[in-house]
């Protein structure tokens, strides 16, 4: 009888998927700063060098409006995406060993961090765009500088800007999540394939484009589908790299 009683309660229920899903996003959001802070950081560091070099034009007497317009050239605005690369990177490189030694799948570890750029870029795209209106109806901050409305932003709305950084903050994160996936599962042996295939591909679309004389059709096809339509294959191609990571995922080893 003793036995019996003394026998530890075993929880056999299963945790929705939903939960699962949630406690990676949770994982991922234990350190804020990498997601959210250090692109703040950056994109608020260009953004006082701007207004910096602003003053010092406004204050000599320059010409505010040559200053604006060679301002709207600097890509300061997307001075964070570079460093987003690195994040996907150490979303899967820092966290899968450590999600699969607490139970997880690999299918919700996946699902979890897709959810969490999901978030980040949602967040960071309403922003950006806000930003940009907010700087336009400011008249540059009160001096006149072109930080945010920059580049294709501020021209055709808030929508516009908030979907074209969605897009490009989604593939600019999982591209760097799914190159870890193909070093986790092959090394470098898949590392060196991925970079001589992708070389490879650009090398044969230059050719194509140049032997064939299409440059100029090219660039008035990406004229006529515009801005939404460009970062609609922005997406696209975000999409086609958040299937292959969870593709190559599901048979990657920590080691």
């Amino acid at each position: 009888m003793s036995a019996v009683i003394d026998q530890p309660i075993v929880r056999t229920e299963a945790r929705s998927r939903a939960h699962e899903i949630w406690r990676i996003v949770r994982l991922h959001a234990i350190n804020p700063s990498v997601f959210f802070g250090i692109p703040w950081i950056i994109l608020g560091s260009a953004w006082a060098v701007m207004m910096i070099v602003g003053l010092i034009i406004t204050g000599a007497g320059g010409p505010t409006e040559d200053m604006a317009k060679g301002m709207r050239y600097s890509w300061a605005v997307l001075s964070p995406q570079w460093y987003l690369v690195v994040v996907g990177v150490q979303a899967i490189g820092l966290t899968f060993s450590f999600a699969l030694g607490f139970g997880t799948t690999r299918r919700d570890f996946w699902l979890g961090t897709s959810a969490m750029f999901g978030i980040v870029s949602f967040l960071n795209a309403v922003a950006i765009a806000t930003l940009v209106q907010i700087e336009k109806a400011t008249n540059g901050w009160g001096i006149g500088i072109a930080m945010f409305d920059s580049l294709w932003y501020g021209q055709e709305g808030w929508l516009t800007d908030f979907y074209s950084t969605l897009a490009m903050q989604l593939l600019v994160l999982f591209i760097g999540a799914s190159v870890t996936t193909v070093y986790m599962r092959w090394r470098m042996r898949g590392m060196m394939i991925v970079t001589f295939s992708a070389i490879a591909l650009f090398l044969a679309f230059i050719a194509i484009f140049t032997f064939s004389g299409s440059w100029m059709a090219l660039f008035e096809w990406f004229g006529s589908i515009g801005v939404v339509g460009g970062f609609s294959i922005v997406l696209a191609l975000a999409v086609v790299c958040a299937i292959g990571g969870y593709l190559v995922i599901r048979r990657a080893t920590p080691r």
